[in-house]
């Protein structure tokens, strides 16, 4: 059975940047999700900051959540372009950090 994108997608709102204290798609730090026909999944994703300290933790954790949907091997490249802003949160994260507020 192939493994469906959303599915990823749902597996990875359960890990958290936790100097924030929200998961990673809401604050929208997923690029893409690549998915091969022999399910290897890729995941391209960027960080708060090039200087995140906890960056390789959440890298583990994105693979433990990749695997945990039935991936046969799990790949996270950190990349850095386009550069995250708090532009590319979800409503529900601007909303409860206070961005959406004027």
């Amino acid at each position: 059975m192939a493994i469906a994108e959303e599915a990823v997608k749902e597996a990875l709102t359960g890990v958290n940047d936790p100097e924030i204290g929200m998961n990673i798609v809401d604050l929208g730090l997923v690029y893409d999700i690549l998915i091969d026909g022999d399910d290897h999944v890729k995941v391209e994703m960027t960080l708060t900051s090039p200087g995140c300290p906890l960056g390789e933790v959440i890298a583990q954790q994105v693979d433990a959540a990749v695997r945990g949907v039935g991936a046969k091997s799990a790949e996270v490249e950190i990349v850095w372009s386009p550069p995250w802003t708090p532009e590319m949160m979800s409503e529900e994260a601007k909303e409860r950090l206070g961005w959406g507020i004027r």
